[in-house]
């Protein structure tokens, strides 16, 4: 967390205006958009496909979320870890087989530390099992018209065939966010303490960069370093979405750079793609 501070530090010092520093957004694809509006602000290769590692788990919250509105499943209901979900392996909250889990707080541990054992633990308490729920993701992807997106698993965890774009992310966060505005709560959790352990917000941003209030992050090897970001100041929202980026510091970078670019001149939309291009 030092060494991210001191790259934001210095990245500010080289560059007090944002708009020098064309080269800052160091990610394969990124995409800037008014929250509200809808208005994209800036975007870099946002229709480029790439494996869209943790960020997967957005679309295994929306339709967890959408079950809860639907009154199928509430909150409280506890749900039965099955050994499956407790050595899928990857980032975890730490389930224990057998251990009986509420859905607020697998969702809790999908938000803040990616769990996959929690993803798998949705999916297999609403799902039936895995297949059914995954194909309900992609029907999901379709309604949304993810035209880019194909999910094979609620995780994120590598996959053949698993993809999205920085564009139908952003589609996706919109739409999940305006549905289920609630779900704000998980992802601006920063810390969470499951079996003894305390695990802390995977998103650097949360918590050391004003209006920061989500949203997710993400990394396998073909992936690279995936990033959401939602931000609120003033009447302003924004949201963006970085993907392909070499490493964590790069992928806050580019989220940082793009909000904070969006922010300075919210009153000039034109002038954002001009200072990020």
């Amino acid at each position: 967390m030092k060494a991210l501070f001191l790259i934001f530090l210095l990245l500010f010092q080289l560059y007090p205006d944002l708009s020098q520093a064309a080269a800052r957004i160091p990610a394969k694809s990124a995409i800037l958009v008014d929250m509200d509006s809808g208005k994209v602000l800036y975007e870099k290769n946002a229709d480029q496909p790439i494996p869209p590692a943790s960020l997967t788990k957005i679309m295994t919250m929306y339709l967890a979320l959408d079950m809860v509105g639907a009154k199928k499943v509430s909150l409280n209901k506890k749900f039965t870890v099955r050994s499956s979900a407790a050595t899928v392996g990857g980032s975890s909250m730490h389930l224990a087989r057998g251990e009986k889990v509420p859905l607020v707080r697998l969702l809790s541990g999908m938000a803040v530390v990616s769990g996959n054992d929690a993803a798998m633990a949705v999916a297999e308490g609403i799902g039936g099992d895995c297949r059914k729920f995954v194909n309900a993701m992609n029907r999901k992807a379709r309604q949304l018209g993810l035209a880019k997106t194909r999910f094979k698993n609620p995780t994120g965890l590598p996959a053949a065939g698993q993809k999205t774009s920085a564009r139908d992310m952003m589609k996706l966060c919109r739409s999940y966010l305006a549905v289920h505005p609630e779900a704000a709560r998980f992802h601006k959790t920063i810390h969470l303490v499951h079996r003894g352990t305390a695990l802390r917000n995977t998103n650097a941003l949360l918590g050391n960069v004003p209006g920061v209030d989500g949203l997710k992050t993400g990394w396998t090897v073909a992936s690279g370093y995936n990033m959401v970001v939602t931000a609120k100041r003033g009447k302003t929202r924004l949201l963006a979405v970085v993907l392909g980026a070499n490493t964590k510091e790069a992928r806050s970078i580019a989220a940082r750079t793009m909000i904070e670019t969006g922010f300075r001149l919210a009153a000039k939309p034109s002038a954002i793609k001009l200072a990020l291009k």
